[in-house]
């Protein structure tokens, strides 16, 4: 008997393990493309995300549960006598919420002012096609240095309330996110 609970409990892992794997290769979020900038004030990233909601993300959203996209940015410099060098792991969160009441969605940056918006698609274009995100501030990354630069964009789990966190784990509607996007640049 103990054995078959241990034999159970190995294919419970192993369909826990499994599951996003095959999720990914599903996923409705792609990068289109992407690009670092130099402005005045540092470097910017300039990306387009192609990102379709399901139809039981949207029907969640409606009921007046949020959903958070993270976009997450690592830079590295290769380095040939240690470990690469990794000078900036940077991520931005945008928030959608509909409010009933207004019948009207609303995109925030976490920590920033909200857009009010009329629509899911104009609320999700926000996510698509993000503003040009400051990560670095000038100085930050050597002139003339070549570094390589990963980017991914996922449906933020960590920031629903704790009953949908439980849940989630057995829904492949909630399992959004691209695969890292690897790019080099000089700074």
């Amino acid at each position: 008997m103990r054995r078959f609970f241990h034999l159970l409990a190995t294919l419970f892992l192993a369909v826990l393990v499994m599951h996003p794997a095959t999720a990914l290769a599903d996923s409705p979020i792609a990068i289109d493309t992407v690009a670092i900038d130099k402005s005045d004030d540092g470097y910017r990233l300039v990306a387009s995300f192609s990102l379709d909601l399901p139809r039981g993300l949207e029907d969640v959203l409606q009921r007046g549960v949020p959903l958070y996209f993270t976009t997450e940015l690592e830079i590295s410099r290769p380095r040939w006598y240690w470990f690469d060098e990794k000078p900036i792991a940077a991520s931005r969160t945008i928030r959608i919420t509909y409010n009933v009441l207004t019948r009207q969605y609303s995109a925030t940056v976490v920590g920033n002012l909200q857009q009010n918006v009329n629509s899911l698609e104009e609320a999700l274009n926000l996510v698509r096609h993000p503003q040009r995100w400051l990560f670095a501030e000038d100085g930050q990354l050597s002139e003339g240095q070549t570094y390589q630069a990963a980017v991914r964009i996922q449906l933020d789990m960590s920031y629903l309330p704790k009953p949908f966190q439980i849940n989630v784990i057995n829904n492949s509607n909630w399992q959004l996110s691209s695969q890292w996007k690897l790019f080099s640049f000089t700074a």
